[in-house]
């Protein structure tokens, strides 16, 4: 790509964002779906200024990543530890039930071939945690205690996701599955998840140490994007999503961590509110290009909107992907609004349903009709799940717990 190019569409896409997220705020919707949308419209679904290209696709990651990051630094271990068994089985439940149900009606109802079925049943497992995240986010809800159970699930749930795609695509293109690599992957996901944090913590009393000393400016955001990107690529290396990186670098960076050994080591309050101050702007800047990337990506000028079995196939594998992930909660003793918007919250598929798509195209798994079908669902349980959250908690927020201090 020409660099002057490069350059103008970094533009348009960074104005798009902030012009189409004010007039979602001026319309009372999220301001995630103004920049869903803003992709959309710039993108090749109908203006076709931007495409999805290399360089998009890493200042995406970047801002995913870094979002990321700054859930982890907000959330307390704590009480997602507490949590954590309810998320076990929302996790486990949301995971087996689109998989089965999903894989079940493409191959019964839709009579697509079996292996293609279990792919569109593993891509319907997908949760985007950095959409949902966002969701909860704008609605000051990241912090509370259906937000600390989605936070669980949906980390689970993409852990789940990527082991079984990877295993579905091993087996798609070379027509075996191997368990010692399949072991493997499982072991280094664990393994990276669990020791990532650990490095982290040896780490961060370095630079606070230093930050102590240095009268040079700009060294805490200088050292925690490194850290960030190298917990990052390192997840990257032994087959962990980039964003499972930067969630662990972030949660390891947060005041109350403590290590399975039972040490602990709390961070200055005054330092960490440092960290997130100087953190903000940079955040601010790379996430919106995250879901205006995911917008880019949703094809919709690609789609025959005459096609009758297109729109029988996204609505009615779309419900099953909707209905499963709603069913979830109901397994955990909450309250029924609780579990409604539990339910709701891991509903998005986003950027994760778009790999897991792309995934199955390449491996020529999907032909253009069930792939663009795919495209269909993931963007009704993206653009859509905003507007039933916020509708939900307006009318029955009161009902749920407060957010803790």
């Amino acid at each position: 790509m020409v660099t002057h190019s490069l350059l103008i569409e970094v533009a348009v896409v960074l104005l798009a964002a902030r012009l189409f997220a004010e007039i979602a705020v001026r319309l009372r919707a999220p301001p995630i779906i103004g920049e869903l949308c803003a992709g959309i419209i710039i993108g090749p679904s109908l203006l076709g200024w931007v495409t999805p290209s290399e360089p998009f696709r890493l200042l995406a990651e970047i801002g995913i990543i870094l979002l990321l990051f700054e859930v982890g630094l907000e959330t307390d271990l704590q009480r997602l530890a507490r949590a954590g068994p309810k998320s076990v089985v929302v996790a486990l439940t949301g995971f087996v039930l689109p998989f089965l149900l999903g894989g079940s009606a493409c191959y019964y109802l839709f009579g697509l071939s079996p292996l293609v079925a279990l792919f569109i049943g593993g891509t319907l497992t997908a949760t985007s945690i950095g959409i949902t995240i966002r969701i909860l986010s704008d609605l000051g809800r990241h912090r509370s205690h259906e937000g600390q159970i989605v936070l669980g699930a949906a980390v689970i749930d993409d852990l789940l996701g990527v082991f079984l795609l990877a295993v579905l695509y091993e087996f798609a293109m070379s027509g075996s599955v191997s368990l010692a690599n399949s072991g493997k992957i499982m072991i280094y996901v664990g393994g990276f998840f669990l020791l990532a944090p650990v490095f982290a913590k040896i780490l961060s009393p370095v630079f606070k140490r230093y930050n102590d000393f240095t009268d040079l400016p700009g060294m805490i955001p200088v050292v925690l994007v490194s850290i960030v990107l190298i917990f990052a690529e390192l997840a990257h290396i032994i087959g962990a999503p980039h964003l499972l990186g930067g969630f662990a670098a972030g949660i390891a960076l947060s005041r109350r961590f403590f290590l399975p050994f039972g040490a602990s080591l709390n961070l200055e309050p005054e330092f960490t509110a440092c960290l997130h101050e100087q953190m903000k702007p940079i955040i601010r800047l790379f996430t919106p290009i995250f879901f205006v990337m995911v917008g880019l990506s949703m094809d919709l000028g690609a789609i025959d909107w005459s096609s009758a079995w297109i729109w029988v196939f996204s609505i009615g594998i779309a419900t099953i992907a909707i209905i499963a992930k709603l069913a979830a909660p109901f397994l955990i003793r909450e309250s029924i609004p609780m579990r409604i918007a539990i339910g709701m919250a891991m509903v998005p598929r986003g950027e994760v349903g778009l790999i897991f798509a792309e995934l199955g195209r390449t491996a020529g798994l999907f032909d253009a009709s069930v792939y663009a079908g795919l495209i269909l669902v993931i963007a009704y349980t993206t653009l859509a799940a905003p507007f039933w959250i916020k509708l939900f908690y307006s009318r029955y927020g009161d009902r749920l717990p407060p957010v803790p201090d």
